[in-house]
């Protein structure tokens, strides 16, 4: 019988060399304000790994809170690497199905620029594809359209009352799957935006 391994999470300071394409001059954290977890997950392989996640130090705790939740869950995450592999490129992380938190840009969203709460490292996005962004005809990633009909649940998804959702309202996070204008479902933030 093989021994699971168990969770396990480590937080250290991250540099901006470290950030890479995510952080420049102007954002709205310095790269002091923000740490690198490493953290066990379950991939679709149905083995453990290892991922990185850059965050806020603020939430940090929380985060490996609910990490360690969905490890004990057994949840599946295709990948799970800092948005610097992907020089910042959220759109590439998706299409990617990368699960990441901090990357300095604006929100996704019409009017005027507002900073999205990636840049301040207190937002997730966890596997893109299994739960897309769906604005009308856009679906970011576009392999997320696999995914548009939310009744048909599978591995990895983000459902009401499901352990993902659940494990983030457990810290008092909100869900952009409840947006009803334009729902985010890979989208998990302190503040529900």
């Amino acid at each position: 019988m093989t021994t699971v391994p168990a969770f396990s999470s480590s937080v250290s300071s991250v540099s901006a060399a470290q950030l890479g394409g995510t952080w420049h001059a102007g954002c709205p954290v310095d790269p002091s304000q923000l740490r690198l977890l490493q953290l066990s997950y379950w991939g679709f392989d149905n083995q453990p790994h290892l991922g990185t996640l850059v965050v806020n130090a603020s939430v940090a705790n929380s985060v490996i809170a609910v990490f360690s939740t969905l490890y004990a869950a057994r949840f599946s995450i295709e990948e799970m690497v800092p948005e610097a592999a992907y020089g910042g490129n959220d759109n590439a992380a998706a299409a990617a199905d990368d699960t990441s938190g901090f990357n300095c840009r604006y929100a996704v969203a019409p009017g005027t620029p507002q900073w999205s709460m990636h840049a301040y490292g207190e937002a997730i996005d966890v596997n893109d594809v299994q739960n897309p962004y769906i604005d009308g005809a856009t679906i970011i990633p576009p392999a997320g359209a696999a995914y548009e009909v939310r009744s048909d649940v599978r591995s990895g998804m983000a459902v009401p009352g499901g352990t993902l959702v659940d494990a983030f309202t457990a810290i008092g996070w909100g869900w952009g799957g409840n947006w009803v204008s334009a729902p985010d479902y890979q989208h998990f933030s302190i503040n529900g935006q």
